[in-house]
């Protein structure tokens, strides 16, 4: 952020570059939240895929979940019954009538993000070299007119211009440096392009976060499918262990 920017985040003013890195950061740990889920779902529907397919269908699987489910309470039937409506409105919606197309849709699932994040990167990476190409430009475009100074200077006073202003006319010089190289490499200088673009891309990159945002619901339905598939399972086994001990 620079130092001057720093010290005004430090004293608690909020500033744009400020607002920039705490954007970044949450949009950073919203990918690694989402990858962290998506990876646990995808090993568990691997591993469930190794086993013999279940016979029954999801909604007598989901039918039975609820008959043995414990809550007796009005509240606790009726957000039962909501959070059911979710489930099915999510197997409906996505066609899915087995367990294993449930598997197949968390593969989906994650291949879906694994393409999305790469979709974001690519575009995060062309923002912020159109960024800094825009940064140099308004740098050579601020220290150009103490460059034309320099040359109208006489020999005489040359020396004690150049020390005076040796700051900016490095930054100066940094900047057609930087210009230069670009233009070698083949590139253009159009700033007003390069901040089409870098616009156009920002709000390309907001649509796949807003994506990448609503895959979470997806993720959930799954998850409480899990949690659920996980708890009939264990009273399966409780149930045979109480038989075989009878």
């Amino acid at each position: 952020m620079g130092p001057a920017v720093s010290q005004m985040e430090r004293r608690g003013i909020q500033t744009e570059k400020g607002n920039i890195n705490r954007e970044i950061a949450a949009d950073n740990k919203l990918l690694k939240e989402i990858k962290a889920r998506i990876t646990r779902l995808y090993n568990w529907s691997k591993e469930q895929s190794a086993q013999p397919p279940a016979q029954e269908s999801i909604t007598d699987f989901l039918f039975q979940a609820r008959q043995n489910a414990t809550t007796t309470s009005r509240y606790g039937k009726v957000k039962a019954l909501k959070a059911d409506a979710k489930l099915f409105n999510f197997l409906m919606e996505n066609g899915i009538k087995s367990m294993q197309e449930l598997f197949d849709k968390v593969a989906a699932i994650n291949s879906d993000y694994y393409d999305l994040r790469g979709k974001i990167v690519s575009k995060e990476r062309r923002i912020s070299a159109l960024t800094e190409r825009l940064e140099m430009w308004a740098q050579y475009q601020k220290y150009k007119p103490i460059r034309q100074k320099l040359d109208k200077v006489v020999p005489g006073k040359r020396e004690q211009f150049e020390q005076r202003h040796s700051a900016d006319l490095a930054l100066f010089d940094a900047a057609v440096c930087y210009l230069d190289t670009l233009k070698a490499s083949g590139e253009s200088i159009t700033p007003k392009a390069w901040r089409a673009e870098a616009q156009k891309l920002v709000i390309e990159k907001e649509a796949d976060y807003l994506k990448m945002r609503a895959m979470r619901e997806d993720i959930k339905a799954v998850e409480t499918l899990k949690k659920t598939a996980e708890r009939l399972a264990k009273e399966g086994q409780t149930q045979r262990r109480e038989e075989q001990e009878r």
